[in-house]
């Protein structure tokens, strides 16, 4: 099976063209795990495929390390728009993509980076997958964690996401946290936790620890959630610059409560996997 590794600011997945490479639904979760392992296998954060869409040309679909699949992924679906121009698919430079979070549009820059228009942010605990009740927003509100109390902001970007502020991002045990985080009672289906440190009202710097791959360098969609939550809670304006451990993002939340997410995308390599 020929791959391309691939990352968006150190979130790195492993590309294949399923429209050459037909994978078998109940093979491609043991496939995820085995090629995702970082020492036997290629190595990544996940695993992307590029199908044929139900009404469109394209759909996305992720499985993380874990074997799970993914709805959606910020950094990943960048990728996949380089990948498919790369890969003669297209040439396009604005591709509609459908994704297990709906149909996305991305554009491919003059200066290498991907746009994302990602939708609209969800802030209602049923669009997010919470318990309590459906209709309700769940901001700035108490998140039990070994009984300490934590203030969290929980936006959905198609998959669920916790915001978490502090005044020092470093002190932060991210490799303890993060798992309570991702199975606290409140999320029945797990969620990515963002630990966020605003630096001004334009940027802000976050670590994050994703739901089935643990802590990453990168997360687009955590980055998305980050900015609206860091809006909603008054920590920065609608347009701000977060900066992850493997670089920087652009976020821009409209009035329309939609988002748009730009950054670079970088291949690595391409092999053969054929074990």
């Amino acid at each position: 099976m020929r791959f391309t590794k691939m990352h968006g600011i150190g979130n790195d997945f492993v590309m294949v063209n399923g429209f050459a490479e037909p994978l078998s639904e109940g093979s491609v979760a043991e496939l995820s795990r085995r090629i995702c392992d970082r020492r036997f296998g290629v190595g990544a954060d996940g695993l992307i495929v590029a199908t044929p869409g139900r009404t469109e040309h394209f759909a996305m679909r992720m499985w993380n390390p874990d074997g799970s699949e993914s709805e959606m992924c910020g950094n990943g679906i960048r990728c996949f728009a380089s990948f498919v121009l790369v890969e003669g698919l297209t040439t396009l430079t604005k591709i509609p993509v459908e994704t297990g979070a709906g149909l996305l549009e991305v554009e491919l820059l003059a200066d290498g980076r991907v746009c994302v228009d990602m939708g609209k942010a969800r802030l209602l605990r049923g669009e997010i997958g919470m318990v309590g009740p459906p209709d309700e927003q769940f901001i700035d509100q108490p998140v039990d964690v070994e009984r300490v109390e934590w203030r969290g902001t929980a936006v959905s970007m198609g998959n669920p996401h916790v915001v978490v502020f502090t005044e020092d991002l470093e002190k932060i045990e991210l490799p303890r946290l993060g798992p309570l985080f991702e199975h606290n009672v409140l999320f029945p289906n797990r969620v990515n936790v963002h630990f966020v440190q605003a630096l001004s009202q334009r940027h802000i710097k976050m670590r994050t620890w994703e739901r089935g791959a643990g802590a990453t360098l990168a997360c687009g969609t955590g980055a998305c959630a980050s900015a609206v939550a860091s809006f909603l809670n008054g920590h920065t304006g609608r347009a701000v610059l977060v900066s992850l451990p493997g670089g920087d993002l652009d976020i821009e939340y409209l009035e329309s409560r939609t988002v748009m997410m730009t950054g670079s995308v970088t291949t690595a390599f391409t092999g053969v996997w054929g074990a």
